[in-house]
C-alpha cells in the first residue's frame, strides 16, 4: 500500500507540477506528498525528480519511470472498470491447433462458443495430424490426445478418451463376434496406415499388449475406415469420441470392451510460459469443463 501511494504521489506531482497540485488531487497536504516522493526515491536509490520552490522537473530516469507508472495505472483503471461494468472482456488474437478428425468435431463448435461469448477474440484454428512447433508457428494452445512426449511444454490434462473395437452388426452376424483379442486373428481388421497392432488387454485384467491384426483394407485416413466399419467390411479400432453416436444408434457394436487398454488423456499444450494469457486461460477452462464431463462422451 506504501510503494502505491509512492508512485500515485510521484505521478500526480509530475503530471501536474507542483506539489501542491499532487496535493489537492489526492486530498492529503503538500507535506504529505513530498515525504512520499522521498520515499520512493530513497527505496528506488535514483532522483526522479529536480524539486526547487517555484516548479517540480523530471530527471531522465523519472521521465522513463513516469511512463512506465502512467501505464501500469491506466491498466489497473481499465481492469476495475471492467470489473464494475459486469466483468472482464476477453480480447486479442488466439491460435488453437488439434488433430483434424477430432478438431472438426470437438474443438472447432467450442472455438465458435467461445467466440460468440467473447467478440473481442479472433481465432485462427489449424487442423492437422502433423505435431505442430508451437513456439515457431506461434501456437498458443494445441490439443493432443495421448501421451506428452515433448518434456519443453506444459500440459493441463482437459479429460480422457477411450478406444473401441467395433463393427457392424451385418459384419458380425456373418464372421462372428470375437470373444478375445487372439481371435483378432481370424477377422478382417481394417488398420490406419502402416499400423499392425491394436493395444488390448492380454487378460481382463492384465497388461496392455500390442496385438499385430490384418486384413484386405488399411487406410492412412481414419474416417475411412470408420465409414468402412459402418458398411461392414470389418473390424475397426477407434476413438470413442468418433464413433461414440453409432455406437448408441446401434449402427456399430462394440467388442472386446473387457479387454480394452485403459483411456488416454486429452490435453492442453502451450509453451513454457510464467502467465498465460486471459484468453488462452479461458479457452483451456472451456476444454476442460467439456471435456472433463463424461456426459459429454455418452459414457
Amino acid at each position: 500500500m506504501d510503494a502505491f501511494k509512492q508512485i500515485t504521489a510521484f505521478v500526480a506531482a509530475a503530471t501536474r507540477g507542483s506539489l501542491s497540485a499532487a496535493a489537492r488531487t489526492e486530498a492529503v497536504t503538500p507535506a504529505i506528498i513530498g515525504r512520499r516522493i522521498d520515499a520512493l526515491e530513497a527505496r528506488l536509490g535514483v532522483r526522479l525528480l529536480l524539486r526547487t520552490t517555484r516548479r517540480l522537473s523530471l530527471t531522465f530516469e523519472g521521465q522513463a519511470f513516469l511512463e512506465d507508472c502512467q501505464r501500469i495505472l491506466n491498466d489497473l483503471a481499465n481492469a476495475e472498470a471492467a470489473v464494475s461494468l459486469g466483468g472482464i472482456r476477453i480480447g486479442g488474437h488466439l491460435k488453437v491447433s488439434a488433430p483434424a478428425g477430432f478438431g472438426r468435431r470437438h474443438v472447432a463448435p467450442l472455438v465458435a462458443a467461445f467466440m460468440n461469448e467473447n467478440p473481442e477474440v479472433t481465432v485462427t484454428l489449424d487442423l492437422t495430424d502433423r505435431l505442430v512447433d508451437l513456439l515457431n508457428e506461434g501456437v498458443d494452445c494445441a490439443v493432443r490426445i495421448g501421451e506428452m512426449a515433448d518434456s519443453s511444454l506444459v500440459s493441463s490434462k482437459l479429460g480422457e478418451m477411450r478406444r473401441v473395437v467395433v463393427a457392424s452388426p451385418g459384419y458380425l452376424a456373418r464372421h462372428g463376434v470375437p470373444l478375445t483379442p487372439d481371435a483378432l486373428a481370424g477377422h478382417n481388421c481394417l488398420s490406419l496406415g502402416q499400423q499392425r497392432g491394436w493395444a488390448l488387454r492380454a487378460t481382463p485384467a492384465g497388461e496392455v499388449v500390442n496385438f499385430k491384426v490384418g486384413g484386405r483394407f488399411d487406410c492412412n485416413d481414419g474416417a475411412v475406415l470408420h465409414e468402412w466399419a459402418l458398411e461392414g467390411a470389418g473390424l475397426a479400432w477407434r476413438s470413442l469420441w468418433e464413433v461414440a453416436a453409432d455406437l448408441a444408434a446401434g449402427r456399430l457394436v462394440s467388442v472386446l470392451d473387457d479387454y480394452a487398454a485403459p483411456p488416454m488423456g486429452i490435453q492442453a499444450v502451450f509453451p513454457q510460459r510464467r502467465q498465460l494469457p486471459l484468453r488462452v486461460r479461458a479457452f483451456i477452462d472451456v476444454l476442460k469443463a467439456t471435456y472433463g464431463d463424461p456426459g459429454y462422451w455418452g459414457w
